[in-house]
Parts: structure tokens; C-alpha cells; sequence
């Protein structure tokens, strides 16, 4: 006769046997180096994930080894590291101790970060997303992270105090429909994202899609400053920062949302409101492929592939293990890759706005940083990591063919740093 358990009893024996096979594993760690002896970078984020779901602590190495991780040894997570492809070592008990001992001194750049709880994900996608649209999506799923696909309807509903990190990615929060209208109005895909765009607003009480976007902008803010994780990729960076500027402006042309922008628009934005920049320009042209003077893609649609690189910066582990944790990696040079915000002109960045990834040649940001009240931000300039010019219709990039990429892992760590932060308590 089968029976199903309850899922709290499943939990206690997973947590139990995790407990019962370390307990008897001689005092032994498991290793998972982030070096270039590592076959799967991507998937051994998720094997990490997977170790805190079960509740049990993982220490995030810092420098040592391209950002290694050390878990208490047991079988079931060998299991695991080899179905998924995932390469570690074990070492004794007395070895992982002289790791931490000489990670911790203080002539090293190095430092320990434990991990203690499994962040809940959401990821702000349509269900009009089409393969090409979301590289996190991607990442996630080949990892084997766990996350939900939540949209305007429910941030509107409030329900973005659930989570502990959200990912907000070519996303248009401006209103103008991701400015795709002058190639692409005749687009059937085009045009559904138009009516279910204009139908979400009417439900939500609002009388236009910009209105509706910057709703979402403002829950996003205000789950920002109350201690939430916001990570943005591509136009979903600056159009967020133009709607939170442009909040009392309308700067949307008629096709847009049937009426005129306002002429004045520029002399109206407050860059006050913003996270990361300041005095752009609007696009004024509705015909364009760009909001504003942030994007730095015409300078490196100029610059040959070969040599379009970025440059991550290195902390101080002991003093700045936050953009530490950030850039950890087994590269420290790191192909480009383009978007509709392909990276930042770093004129328009706020003073207090930490760059740690950037082309100095090029005077543009990729990668960068701040705190907004008791929370955090990060946006990454680009589409794909492994898709250099990313055109609309390309077929979703296939993360088997590269599990090592540095430009992915990027992503992972931002998806990890929440864990380093205490458990808190879910409304």
C-alpha cells in the first residue's frame, strides 16, 4: 500500500540522513573548487543552492580558488555533484582547517563567507517571454535553481515582500514597449505584447502602460529600500532608473499611449530618484532603438569583438566582501556581449555607485553596485554572456556548450550573495 509523507517529515529525514552520513564521514570536507579545474562552474552554483535547501551551512571561500565553496562531507552531495557533472574534492577535516587558517590571515586577500539560508527567487518575466529574452532564466534552469515568475500583477498585489532576491531583465519600464516600435510594429509578437501590455494596465486600475510600469518601479523601489535584492540586466537597468527619474513626466510619444510627451520633458526629470545615474539625455526620437545617453552600445557596436572586453575589479575580501562576493570568478578578463543597454557611459554614474566590471578604453561601466536603504542593487549591461550581438529571433543560447562561463557567473553570484544574509522572517 503506497502513502505519501508530509512534506515536513520529508524535510526532517533529508535533514536527518544528511546529519547521520556526515556524522560518520571521518571528519572529512567536501571541496568544490571555482578554478579552471572545475568542469561545471554553473551547475556547482546549484549544487550550492541545493546544500542550503537542506539546511545545512556552506562556506563561500573568497579568492581562494576562483571563489570555492567547503560543505561537512557526506555521500549524498557526492552523489549529487556527480550527476550533475560538478567536480570536488575531498579533503580531511585537519586540510580544510589550514584552508580557513590561511584564507584568514590577514596578509592574504582572502576571506570565509558562510552561507546559512536558501534565498526564495522571483524573476519579473511575461508570459508572452520569448526564448531570446532572459539569460537568468537560462542560468537558472541549467544550474537546477529554484525560482517563481511573478509580473505586474503581482508586484501591484504586493506580493514582492515574499522574496528575498528579484531579477528584473530587458524589461521596458518606461511605457514605450522596449522602443521596438520602429522595426518591429508589424511584428505579430509585437503587437501581442501591446494588447496584453494595455490589457494589464486597464485590470490594475491604470489608464496607461506607463503608468502601470511605473507603478511596478515604485514596489520594486520600495522593496529595494526595505531590504530586498534587486539584480537587472539589460534595458531592464536604465529604463528603470528613466521611469523612477521621469516619475511625474510624461516623456512617451502618442503611439506609445495615445497622447503627446511632454516637450519640456528633460528640464523635468529629477535624477534625485534614481539609483545609478544622473544627468542623461532622453532619446527624444520615438523611431530609435534607445532611451537615453546612459547605453554605451554605439561605442562598442564600433569596437571589433575580438578585443570588446571588461575588466572586473578586485576588493579587499576582508573589508569589501560584498563586491567580493559579487566578482568572484576564474577570470578576471571577460568577453563583452551586446543588448539594448550594452553598458553605461560612465559620465552619466552616480559618485556613490560602486563600477566593479568595466571597459576603461572604452570609459564605459558593465558592472556595478550600490545600497538603496536597508537593501541591495546590482545591474549588469549586456543580453546574453555568450551571445555577443543577440538579434531578436535568435534561439535561446544552449548552456551545455558552455558551463565555464565567466560571463554567467556573474549572474550566479548575485543569485548566491542573498544567502550570506540572515534568515528573516517571510509575511
Amino acid at each position: 500500500m503506497d502513502f505519501a509523507l508530509p512534506m515536513d517529515m520529508k524535510k526532517f529525514l533529508i535533514v536527518f540522513a544528511f546529519s547521520f552520513i556526515t556524522f560518520f564521514s571521518f571528519g572529512s570536507k567536501l571541496l568544490i573548487p571555482m578554478d579552471d579545474t572545475q568542469t561545471n562552474h554553473l551547475k556547482a552554483y546549484g549544487i550550492a543552492f541545493w546544500v542550503l535547501e537542506n539546511d545545512l551551512e556552506i562556506k563561500w571561500l573568497l579568492n581562494y580558488r576562483g571563489g570555492s565553496f567547503l560543505i561537512p562531507n557526506a555521500k549524498a552531495i557526492e552523489t549529487e555533484c556527480v550527476i550533475r557533472g560538478v567536480s570536488y574534492e575531498i579533503i580531511a577535516d585537519a586540510q580544510g582547517a589550514a584552508i580557513e587558517a590561511q584564507i584568514m590571515n590577514p596578509e592574504v586577500n582572502m576571506d570565509v563567507v558562510k552561507l546559512e539560508v536558501a534565498p526564495k527567487i522571483a524573476v519579473y518575466s511575461p508570459k508572452s517571454k520569448q526564448p531570446w529574452d532572459d539569460a537568468v532564466t537560462l542560468v537558472l534552469t541549467y544550474a537546477e535553481i529554484p525560482y517563481d515568475v511573478i509580473y505586474d500583477t503581482e508586484i501591484i498585489q504586493g506580493e514582492l515582500p515574499k522574496y528575498d532576491w528579484l531579477h528584473l531583465h530587458h524589461e521596458d519600464f518606461t511605457g514605450q514597449y522596449g522602443r521596438f516600435y520602429g522595426m518591429y510594429r508589424n511584428a505579430t509578437w509585437y503587437q501581442n505584447q501591446v494588447k496584453e501590455s494595455e490589457e494589464a494596465a486597464t485590470a490594475l486600475g491604470f489608464s496607461k502602460v506607463s503608468e502601470l510600469k511605473l507603478g511596478v518601479a515604485m514596489k520594486i523601489k520600495e522593496y529595494t529600500a526595505g531590504g530586498g535584492f534587486m539584480f537587472s540586466m539589460c534595458s531592464g537597468t536604465d529604463s528603470y532608473d528613466i521611469a523612477l527619474a521621469a516619475e511625474e513626466v510624461d516623456i512617451c510619444e502618442r503611439m506609445f499611449d495615445g497622447d503627446p510627451a511632454d516637450p519640456n520633458a528633460q528640464n523635468k526629470i529629477d535624477f534625485a530618484r534614481t539609483f545609478a545615474f544622473k544627468d542623461f539625455v532622453l532619446s527624444k526620437n520615438p523611431m530609435e532603438y534607445e532611451f537615453s545617453s546612459i547605453d554605451a552600445t554605439r561605442i562598442h557596436a564600433r569596437t571589433p569583438e575580438n578585443i570588446d572586453m571588461f575588466t572586473l575589479f578586485e576588493f579587499s575580501a576582508k573589508w569589501d566582501p560584498v563586491p567580493t562576493m559579487l566578482c568572484q570568478n576564474h577570470e578576471q578578463v571577460i568577453k563583452g556581449f551586446m543588448g539594448q543597454t550594452t553598458a553605461y557611459n560612465k559620465q552619466y554614474i552616480k559618485p556613490e555607485v560602486l563600477v566593479m566590471g568595466e571597459n576603461k578604453s572604452l570609459n564605459s561601466a558593465k558592472y556595478i553596485h550600490g545600497k538603496f536603504g536597508e537593501g541591495q542593487w546590482t545591474f549588469y549591461g549586456g543580453h546574453d554572456p555568450e551571445d555577443y550581438q543577440h538579434f531578436v529571433g535568435d534561439p535561446p543560447t544552449d548552456l551545455n556548450l558552455h558551463p565555464n562561463s565567466p560571463g554567467y557567473r556573474l549572474i550566479l553570484n548575485n543569485v548566491l550573495f542573498p544567502a550570506a544574509k540572515k534568515k528573516k522572517q517571510k509575511t
